[in-house]
């Protein structure tokens, strides 16, 4: 058996999808090791794989929150983790990294001990159908003209980078999309824009799913349907005005409505109808597994469960890749999409109601669910990490562990 190191941003986002497949990967006798921030350790310990915890300051969210923020962010992250990652590394000597696609310090760790590799794509893949937020485009040329401490910033970051590491294959910029010769997207084909404009290193696998444990006290069965569900996530805090504004406009239209309120504490939404029910947090998979419908923020993760249950979406994004999701949900029929500044309770309701009445959008929700099962989700991941490691095991030349330890000695 090998032994498989992975590599993440320590956001929910990124991390929750790998979950499932390093459990699978360590139930099939591979050992796992997994670097991570601490507040991820005992939910990756779960799974049966060893935790390794960074060294130092994990990456923080972009202040403005631009993409040349978030480059300034992950370049500056990858220079003050690696010397601790590669230390950890090279005393493990893995057969094979797996890394997060906007990961870069994983990729660098790859190159520099000489091992196979393989990133993870927990948003849609990106080309030039689907382009990277970070890519060099117009736009990112313009925020670092107007930003220039930002821009000087991740140049000095990406240069040290460059002159203390192998860096070979990595983007110039687009350090969000560190792909390699596999590939694994977590959504289905048919959710993806622009799919056959990817090449067989891009496999499509399905939401993963799995990691998210039930909640026993949380008594799915016995809610009153319909069941109306609305969260928005982990990372951006909309606060309880907008909570307060989809409790109120959905609660006519259900037997019971959940809303997830996250860093929001429940008590800040004031009085609710009687038939919402708010928590911090609730059991995502077993809700959207009652629910007729899922008012959400758009995050990737999201959206691929509500389509893996065949629940009608409203999307209201909040930012980052968000708009792109929810304008691929629209584009399908699996749902409508709203504007934060527009959500007014009327507007909420309408759109609700329509998601509810008009059968065309349950179907469509359905037929993107038969597209996400069919993709496989965590355990043709891991058949196609295992594929990946025999495959690069026959390769002539020194790709084995020992022998990428030696190199890196030599650098």
């Amino acid at each position: 058996m090998s032994t498989i190191a992975f590599l993440n941003i320590g956001m929910h986002g990124y991390i929750n999808p790998t979950l499932p497949v390093v459990a699978e990967l360590v139930r099939r006798g591979h050992t796992v090791i997994y670097h991570t921030s601490p507040a991820f350790a005992e939910q990756i310990e779960a799974t049966g794989a060893k935790v390794h915890l960074y060294a130092g300051q994990d990456l923080p969210l972009p202040d403005p929150p631009i993409p040349l923020a978030m480059l300034d962010g992950l370049a500056h992250t990858a220079v003050g983790l690696l010397p601790g990652v590669l230390t950890d590394l090279r005393a493990a000597r893995p057969d094979l990294v797996v890394h997060g696609a906007a990961c870069p310090w994983g990729a660098v760790a790859a190159r520099e001990l000489g091992v196979p590799a393989a990133a993870t794509y927990t948003t849609f893949a990106f080309n030039r159908q689907v382009p990277s937020p970070c890519r060099i485009s117009r736009e990112l040329l313009a925020a670092a003209a107007a930003r220039p401490r930002i821009a000087r910033s991740y140049a000095r970051a990406r240069w040290a980078l460059r002159r203390d590491y192998d860096t070979s294959g990595l983007p110039l910029t687009d350090l969000m999309n560190a792909h390699e010769p596999l590939n694994l997207v977590f959504t289905s084909r048919s959710f993806q824009p622009g799919a056959d404009a990817f090449d067989s290193s891009y496999q499509f696998v399905g939401a993963s799913t799995g990691s998210r444990l039930p909640d026993p006290e949380f008594a799915v069965d016995h809610l009153a349907g319909p069941v109306l569900y609305a969260s928005l996530g982990t990372v951006f805090d909309a606060g309880p005005g907008l909570l307060r504004t989809f409790a109120t406009a959905l609660a006519p239209l259900a037997g019971t409505v959940v809303v997830a309120t996250g860093a929001t504490d429940p008590a800040d939404l004031g009085e609710l109808p009687a038939n919402v029910l708010a928590r911090r947090s609730v059991p995502q998979l077993q809700v959207l597994g009652q629910a007729a419908l899922f008012v959400t923020h758009g995050g990737m993760n999201s959206v691929n469960e509500a389509m893996q249950a065949g629940v009608p979406t409203l999307v209201v994004p909040q930012g980052a890749d968000q708009p792109l999701v929810a304008q691929r949900v629209v584009d399908l029929g699996a749902g409508l999409s709203l504007r934060t500044e527009d959500a007014t309770i009327e507007t909420v309701r309408t759109l609700a109601r329509r998601l509810l009445d008009e059968p065309r959008f349950r179907e469509a929700a359905g037929v993107q669910r038969d597209a996400q099962r069919e993709a496989g989700g965590y355990l043709r991941a891991a058949d196609e990490l295992e594929r990946y490691l025999e495959d690069a095991g026959s390769r002539p030349g020194p790709t084995g562990p020992a022998e990428a330890t030696d190199r890196a000695r030599e650098r």
